[in-house]
């Protein structure tokens, strides 16, 4: 009968009528009194969240002392209770650290007995029929020794989660890294490791060479091998994409082509993943988005009004971060909006919903309303890394440094091993110039990223990291903050050996160049002070070609070409010009176009001889940026002492006067008269006819400008035509 009864309540679960599962449990229980099928009653309880229920039946008879999965069922249950303390108390906080050692023996003889042992045990006139059961019972024992193990895996993964819940992140650490090593299937705890962050890029690295994936027991031993590979390839694919990018991009292939796993959404959202750590954002978006259209939605579940939102719920949380991401990146607004409607209609009590509305907030300026709802986000999830990442945005974005560090310490402190949270807090002491402090938080995310091992003082560190000739590793991001403090200390050497590495490990990782426009320009602003002019002006040609995707710089006479840089170019010797964010800089395209034009223009005129070049690069850079108040203010005022040198140079080209003769008359000219012209009154001869002589020349150079503007915004006009009517023009002054 009991035999009858089990097979009845498992066809009752498996076709998910609980009910009538519990129901005939019951009677089963009631008929046996065995733990087995007291544990299975409370596993129905269990899943179908009838937490109370589940504990009252475990508790009864002693069975969370007497059985190991009965103690681990019932400290779950506390768990999803939010009784942590309760949980820990079955628990207890120690792991069994021994059967590390001895759970690769154990497997190991198991798998001797089933697949591998001497031949003669079952030859015909060999062993007796005694020897046989003695053989299935050892089977049979070593059986259940499998089944402790993983039950004491699943109870170091749990005692993780409740230090987790009391914020003692090293020893959740521990327990999860323990659980794992114990049950190398033990997959909850390894998410969590990786999910968290709880290790760095090199650590990940290090623990996954470590596990013992040949200690996999399937039925097949013949398969083994192949099981254990396969867990590995799976496990190497949740590695951070900063650790070993080649391992991850060789798993990943494997994965797709021998398994043919290359639609899954697991192995999608890993490609996605990278090609978001390189910056190639639309690609990135492109897959992502295909995951959410992945789901038929062909009963209308949904009422979506966006493709990019069809199917946006029954996905893993671990794709709405990433895709938010990309759409923010993409400056996708409307697709944020309309996401972030259909979650809070459909997903109100998710985190990733109000991640998502903060995002749609951040990505439309509203800050005040963005901070809400990530702070929302976060008190839902306090582990989810993007809400508080998120968060501390919101501050820095309103230049509220003391706040934003708060917020980063507090995501440094969850997310031990992420490189990010240290990085943002190098960002904001180095905006409150606290050089020394933003130097050890960038040298800390250096060493996080690229799992370079320090040995010695931070000085060390950081003289390891310009002095090494081959490539450092890590995140591109990184060496571009640490050559910008380089540059702030006045280390201007080593600064531009940084940006030159950064931009170096950035192609080799494969990155979009187009977002690293602000490092090159940060290489050409340290060019620039240690006064190699020529290799200075190729840098920022490059950044022009760059960004327009290949174009030519624009010379004198050639239409203005947008370009991606950075702003707060200043015309102080001692202003770095530098964007603290690097590549990740919030400024908008149009500041970043117009500046870097002014810095283009600043080394045409530092240069000699380029005067003409100069003054239509800071031309557009004041077209683009506007007046004081939109930016130009800089680009003004340099555009102002250009156009006067160049009319000095025309009067002087008028008048047949050699650069000696130049030289000379600047050397006999008193300060008074330098200082007058630097405010815009040009010294000129004295007597009316060299008066009106120098007016006329004035009102001749603002009226060719003009003209030189119309050329620059038409672009039909190409510098051929435009320096042939310049040539005439000026034939024609001469003539005259």
């Amino acid at each position: 009968m009991d035999k009858y009864l089990r097979t009845w309540r498992q066809d009752a679960l498996n076709k998910g009528q609980h009910d009538a599962a519990i129901y005939i449990g019951d009677k089963v229980l009631a008929l046996t009194n065995n733990d087995a099928d007291a544990f299975w009653l409370a596993q129905v309880h269990f899943g179908n969240n009838n937490f109370t229920r589940a504990l009252a039946l475990l508790s009864r008879k002693d069975l969370i002392t007497r059985s190991l999965s009965c103690r681990y069922l019932a400290a779950h249950c506390y768990i999803k209770q939010g009784r942590y303390d309760q949980a820990l108390t079955i628990l207890g906080e120690d792991n069994p650290t021994h059967l590390i050692t001895t759970s690769h023996n154990a497997r190991r003889k198991l798998a001797h007995i089933n697949g591998h042992g001497p031949k003669n045990v079952t030859q015909r006139g060999g062993k007796t029929q005694r020897d046989r059961i003695e053989l299935s019972e050892e089977r049979e024992r070593d059986r259940e020794s499998e089944k402790e193990l993983k039950f004491q895996a699943g109870m170091c993964y749990l005692r993780g989660l409740c230090f987790a819940k009391r914020n003692a992140f090293d020893r959740a650490r521990d327990c999860y890294k323990d659980a794992v090593r114990i049950d190398v299937q033990c997959f909850e705890a390894f998410e969590q490791l990786m999910k968290n962050s709880m290790l760095t890029p090199a650590e990940e690295l290090a623990f996954l060479e470590d596990l013992d994936f040949e200690s996999i027991r399937i039925d097949d031993q013949s398969l083994a091998q192949e099981a254990a590979h396969f867990t590995k390839l799976l496990y190497t694919t949740r590695l951070s994409k900063y650790s070993s990018p080649a391992t991850l991009a060789n798993a990943t292939e494997t994965l797709s082509t021998h398994y043919n796993l290359a639609s899954n959404p697991d192995l999608l959202l890993t490609r996605a993943e990278t090609l978001y750590t390189q910056c190639r954002f639309h690609e990135a978006l492109a897959i992502t988005t295909s995951i959410l259209n992945s789901q038929n939605n062909a009963d209308n579940a949904i009422d979506t009004s966006s493709s990019n939102t069809n199917a946006s719920l029954g996905h893993s949380p671990r794709l709405y971060p990433l895709h938010l991401a990309l759409l923010y990146e993409t400056g996708s607004h409307n697709t944020l909006f309309h996401l972030s409607h259909t979650l809070s209609t459909h997903a109100p009590h998710e985190s990733y919903t109000y991640l998502a509305i903060g995002t749609y907030y951040l990505s439309t300026f509203r800050i005040a309303e963005a901070r809400r709802f990530f702070s929302k986000a976060s008190l839902m999830d306090p582990h989810s890394a993007a809400a508080w990442i998120g968060f501390a945005h919101t501050f820095a974005a309103e230049g509220e440094h003391d706040q934003a560090i708060a917020a980063y310490s507090t995501a440094a402190r969850l997310f031990q091993g992420s490189h990010l949270p240290q990085l943002f807090l190098g960002m904001q002491h180095l905006a409150l110039n606290n050089m020394q402090l933003a130097w050890e938080y960038c040298l800390a995310a250096f060493e996080m990223s690229s799992g370079a091992i320090k040995n010695g003082t931070d000085e060390d560190l950081g003289t390891r990291i310009f002095n090494n000739s081959s490539n450092v590793g890590g995140d591109p991001l990184v060496l571009n903050e640490v050559g910008v403090i380089l540059y702030h200390q006045a280390n201007l050497g080593a600064a531009a050996k940084l940006f030159l590495e950064a931009l170096e490990l950035a192609s080799e990782l494969g990155c979009n160049m187009t977002a690293w426009v602000a490092t090159r320009a940060n290489l050409a602003h340290a060019l620039r002070r240690l006064g190699r002019l020529k290799e200075s002006l190729a840098e920022f040609d490059e950044c022009l070609r760059t960004a327009t995707g290949g174009a030519a710089p624009a010379s004198a006479f050639e239409p203005g070409r947008g370009m991606t840089a950075f702003a707060n170019l200043s015309l102080t010797g001692t202003s770095t010009g530098l964007s603290p964010s690097g590549a990740a800089s919030g400024y908008d395209e149009r500041n970043l176009i117009g500046s870097i034009h002014t810095s283009r223009g600043l080394v045409l005129l530092s240069m000699g001889g380029r005067t003409r070049e100069a003054v239509m690069a800071l031309h557009e850079a004041v077209r683009v940026l506007g007046g004081d108040a939109g930016g130009g203010g800089v680009a003004g005022t340099l555009l102002s002492r250009a156009m006067e040198f160049w009319a000095l140079e025309d009067d002087l080209e008028l008048e047949g006067t050699e650069p000696v003769i130049q030289q000379q008359e600047s050397a006999e000219t008193p300060k008074g008269a330098l200082r007058s012209r630097r405010k815009g009154k040009e010294a000129v001869p004295s007597g009316a006819l060299a008066t009106a002589k120098h007016v006329h020349n004035d009102r001749r150079i603002e009226d060719r400008m003009d003209g030189d503007a119309d050329d620059m915004l038409d672009a039909a006009l190409g510098a051929v035509t435009t320096n042939h009517l310049a040539k005439s023009h000026l034939d024609q002054i001469r003539r005259a």
